[in-house]
């Protein structure tokens, strides 16, 4: 296949993330076929994961296309960045700076209405 795949996943990631100096790709070819392994900074996982895993699961899905073409099964695997998750950079709510109140949240939430002023305000319409 001549690591176009390599080359595929290389261009699509680095245009992806903040830090393309530090995407890094490896390539192993066994009997189950390519694995691809990205390591890449930690602060452009979220890019590349993408909400729900939505932009991995299309950049497996096209790289497996890239492996169709060259009739070989190719694999990705993402290994989480030093530290992880746990560490002080973290993910979810410690990232986001969020502390557990939820004082935010109730501000953000708009005011219910009674069934009759909802009534009212769908005659407007």
């Amino acid at each position: 296949m001549a690591e176009k795949d390599q080359e595929f996943l290389e261009f699509v990631v680095r245009g992806l993330v903040e830090h393309p100096d530090d995407v890094k790709i490896g390539r192993t070819v066994d009997e189950m076929g390519v694995l691809l392994t990205l390591d890449l900074n930690g602060e452009d996982m979220g890019k590349v994961i993408g909400r729900s895993g939505n932009t991995a699961k299309a950049i497996r899905t096209l790289l497996r296309v890239v492996g169709m073409k060259h009739n070989a099964r190719v694999n990705l695997k993402i290994n989480e960045p030093a530290g992880g998750r746990s560490s002080e950079q973290g993910g979810g709510s410690a990232a986001t700076g969020w502390d557990g109140s939820h004082d935010e949240a109730a501000a953000a939430t708009p005011q219910m209405k009674s069934i009759d002023e909802a009534m009212d305000n769908l005659g407007n319409f």
